[in-house]
This record gives structure tokens, C-alpha cells and sequence, in this order.
């Protein structure tokens, strides 16, 4: 996303980016709960390695996500 502040943004434009952002976030956290699971597994099967750290690194972009998201559809019910 470019750095426009949401109150500078048009009505139209704040929907639309909330649209994608939430097709965009459900995306990450199924394929983000797909790599928790199978880094469960993998840890089972061949032990604990560097790369199951990478889901838990990936968190911090779903919660920034969720606060543009919360701070889209504040500045909309202002607009209202």
C-alpha cells in the first residue's frame, strides 16, 4: 500500500482498499495456519530446524494488516 493517510483518501478509494485487504488477509492466515500445521508435523517427523520459525516471523504482517483494516473501518463509520 502506498503511505496515503486514510483521512486523505476517498470514500471509494477506502472501500475498495478495504475489499482487498480483507480478500488479501483471509488469504495470508489460511496459508499461514496451513504453515503452522505443517511445521507441527515436520517437527514430529525430522525434529526442529531453523525454517519453523518462519510462521511465527510472518505474524507481525497479520497483525499490521488487522490495524489498517480496524483504522479503515473507522475512518469509514466517521465519514458516515
Amino acid at each position: 500500500m502506498k503511505d496515503t493517510k486514510f483521512s486523505e483518501m476517498t470514500t471509494e478509494e477506502l472501500i475498495k482498499n478495504q475489499k482487498t485487504l480483507k480478500t488479501v488477509n483471509t488469504i495470508f492466515c489460511v496459508v499461514l495456519f496451513m504453515l503452522f500445521i505443517l511445521n507441527i508435523f515436520i517437527v514430529f517427523m525430522k525434529g526442529f530446524s531453523a525454517m519453523n520459525v518462519i510462521p511465527v516471523a510472518l505474524l507481525p504482517i497479520l497483525f499490521l494488516n488487522l490495524k489498517n483494516l480496524k483504522e479503515m473501518k473507522r475512518e469509514l463509520e466517521s465519514r458516515e
